[in-house]
């Protein structure tokens, strides 16, 4: 990921989850949804990936909003949409859901050096409520900590 156009990111993903590994997929899309998204317009709040009953990987409920010049060839915008990965990368994300505890979490979708969408999936556990005001304290005393540095510098 070294030179890449960032897209959309999911904000609650390292909020509500730990991500334990990170994934690149390609993302299987029609031509209305990449013009859609090279306009920056993505939601990916409320989206989370899964495995098919073939044992293969699709992400769920990430809005691409419609393409306006599109008209009738448009897309439908909360479509589930097929995620490629290599074999062994599924074969390991099976592993590990079905040992429980674990979910697939969309972090962001960008496009790459290429010119091609991809989105990075983490694997993640839950955080449990102390967790999550754990990270707010760590978040407040960050922001706290370079404000203090700015004013000595000033």
């Amino acid at each position: 990921m070294a030179d890449y156009k960032e897209v959309g990111y999911n904000r609650k993903a390292n909020f509500d989850y730990e991500i334990l590994e990170k994934f690149e997929a390609g993302v299987v899309l029609r031509g209305s949804e990449v013009k859609s998204l090279r306009t920056h317009k993505v939601n990916m709040t409320d989206s989370y990936a899964g495995l098919s009953k073939n044992n293969e990987v699709f992400i769920y409920q990430m809005h691409i909003p419609e393409y306006s010049l599109a008209n009738r060839m448009n897309h439908e915008p909360k479509r589930s949409r097929k995620l490629l990965l290599r074999k062994k990368q599924i074969q390991k994300l099976i592993g590990q859901l079905k040992k429980g505890g674990y979910t697939l979490v969309p972090i962001s979708i960008y496009f790459n050096e290429k010119g091609f969408v991809k989105l990075s999936i983490g694997l993640g556990k839950g955080k449990k409520n102390v967790d999550k005001r754990q990270t707010i304290k760590e978040r407040e005393w960050n922001r706290e900590k370079s404000r203090i540095l700015k004013s000595r510098n000033q």
